[in-house]
């Protein structure tokens, strides 16, 4: 199993586009997971990320923003998790 960074984790730009074609930030989806968002579906609903249909076109990475986000919340849970919280 690989071994998580939660340093390198920490050092990414907060400013970072996440979803492209709703122009959310994954300073926003953060908030959105600080205030109780645990499911894409949560995100979805709170942001507005994910749900456009132009993320592959307009991503540089040319991929829908959908795994970038569930990565988030599964760090936060991780991190939660080892703040002991």
């Amino acid at each position: 199993m690989k071994q998580l960074d939660f340093n390198n984790l920490k050092m990414e730009n907060p400013e970072k586009m996440i979803c492209y074609c709703k122009q959310v930030s994954r300073k926003e989806i953060e908030k959105a997971i600080k205030l109780g968002a645990k499911t894409l579906s949560d995100i979805q609903k709170s942001t507005g990320a994910c749900t456009g249909n132009q993320c592959k076109e307009l991503n540089p990475s040319g991929k829908c923003c959908s795994g970038d986000i569930k990565r988030l919340l599964k760090n936060s849970d991780l991190e939660f998790i080892k703040s002991g919280c």
